[in-house]
């Protein structure tokens, strides 16, 4: 389906329920409501991979370190010194002691939040810590951590949320129950998740709207205060227009990409792997399907990151050489592959323009959309040919390691596509990033696509909020609602 027809019908399905406004009565409400695409599946900051989870994970717990905008690591509970290179001190502040359950947050807190993510078989996360040799608190306010080897990033790794030491003891029920020290408690969560911010009990309530057109519709009709990313570009365009809201955007930091299983008979081959990344016509794309701030992506981490690679050249478009790829490998043509992608109408939209735009060199992509529970628990088993994701928030270039490593593959990590190569682990071991990102390039585990550009749109009595390059939701921890503006 074409762009301008499929703005004609968004916007036809949008005429009706627009007249009708106009009779419905505002949402007066105290709380603010946050439609979102999809609900986070665990709010257990130490299984937590989705987006959703990640997001709201920031607002309910803290962690021992955080980053400024150039993704430098700095304080968040604790500042930090690393007195050798297998030795690091971290002494907590005074901001965030306090738990959401009225205990206080000690340094044996921190202490069982690192040791059971050491213990668990089943966190995505445990890889990332196998280097700590042993963890332990020195007094109430005092935690070192011992290495196996030196390792000069070790501060930026510990940004989970951390956990009471007590329910840890108890296997307490965090996913549904969380339990932290952040700026946001959550209150319950059945259909929708309410959360109350500590500082002046204002609630939030994140609701799930899959459909991007609802989504919509509920703001145009004050039923929902705030909507963030997972729209097409014509909706964007359409609120824009809307007197009774406003929409910010802002350049994009997440990367969006084509995964491969590397356990296929096909995509085993990389000059099949190179031919699918040629077939991609990411300009255009960015250019007609995306929201503004989008851009094409080499990489995980964007070329602007202290580990970034801006010299890795971009895959053109180029239908003619992947047809000649395939023919080298021996595929018969035309090559069926089969792409999963969730049932969010962006992204099953998405995925038809990969399709038509892939027929050209040979490629007949079929598209399978699924609920996003069934989706993601398939890619995280390997179940699939290709998917696609986002990757959100990321921050440091260990995802080199969680994603790539041959060690990583889940449960142990998300090494999804089952990527097996001993270069490329010793350039992950010896944090050679700038090498470690042209292996990754020349191999493709990976057809890179984009960083996405993010937005916020809410209504016009919305103040306080801006969205962030990483669509994070932080900005949940300042939002405010004039009520009075819409009683007049």
């Amino acid at each position: 389906m074409s762009a301008g027809r499929w703005l004609r019908l968004a916007l036809a399905a949008l005429i009706l329920p627009v007249v009708l406004i106009g009779c419905s009565r505002p949402n007066s409400s105290t709380e603010i409501r946050f439609a979102i695409a999809q609900a986070p599946l665990t709010l257990d900051p130490r299984y937590a991979t989705d987006a959703a989870s990640e997001r709201v994970n920031r607002l309910i717990y803290r962690p021992l370190v955080d980053f400024d905008v150039h993704f430098r690591p700095v304080p968040a509970l604790a500042n930090w010194q690393c007195r050798d290179a297998l030795h690091c001190r971290f002494k907590l502040g005074t901001e965030g002691r306090e738990f959401h359950n009225g205990t206080r947050l000690t340094s044996l807190d921190v202490v069982a939040t690192y040791r059971s993510l050491l213990a668990l078989k089943n966190s995505p996360h445990t890889a990332e810590f196998a280097n700590i040799a042993e963890v332990a608190a020195a007094d109430e306010n005092t935690i070192d951590f011992t290495l196996k080897a030196p390792d000069a990033q070790f501060p930026a790794r510990l940004v989970v949320g951390i956990l009471p030491a007590a329910l840890i003891a108890q296997n307490h029920d965090f996913a549904r129950h969380p339990v932290g020290s952040g700026p946001l408690r959550c209150v319950e969560w059945n259909r929708a998740l309410r959360l109350e911010r500590i500082s002046d009990r204002q609630r939030i309530v994140l609701e799930e709207v899959r459909d991007p057109t609802v989504r919509v519709l509920k703001m145009l009709r004050h039923e929902t205060d705030l909507v963030q990313g997972d729209l097409p570009p014509e909706l964007v365009a359409y609120l824009r227009s809307q007197p009774s809201v406003q929409v910010k955007e802002v350049p994009g930091a997440n990367y969006s990409y084509l995964g491969f299983n590397l356990q296929d008979s096909l995509l085993r081959d990389p000059r099949v792997r190179r031919a699918v990344t040629l077939a991609i016509d990411r300009d255009t794309i960015v250019r007609q399907a995306l929201v503004g701030g989008s851009r094409p992506a080499t990489a995980i981490l964007p070329p602007e990151h202290w580990a970034g690679n801006a010299q890795l050249p971009p895959y053109p478009y180029d239908p003619e050489q992947a047809r000649s790829l395939l023919q080298q490998a021996g595929v018969p043509l035309p090559l069926k592959l089969i792409y999963k992608t969730s049932t969010d109408a962006q992204r099953v939209r998405l995925a038809t323009i990969l399709q038509a735009q892939m027929r050209p060199a040979g490629i007949d992509l079929e598209i399978r959309s699924l609920d996003w529970g069934t989706f993601f628990d398939d890619v995280k088993h390997g179940k699939f040919q290709l998917y696609g994701l986002t990757w959100v928030g990321i921050k440091t270039p260990e995802i080199y390691r969680l994603a790539f490593h041959s060690q990583s593959v889940p449960p142990a990590g998300a090494n999804r596509g089952r990527m097996q190569d001993a270069e490329l682990d010793g350039l992950i071991a010896r944090q050679n990033w700038q090498a470690a990102t042209e292996r990754i390039h020349a191999l493709l585990p990976y057809a890179p696509l984009w960083y996405e550009g993010q937005f916020a749109a809410m209504n016009r009595n919305v103040t306080d909020y801006a969205p962030a390059s990483d669509g994070n939701w932080d900005g949940l921890v300042r939002i405010s609602k004039n009520i009075a503006e819409f009683e007049n």
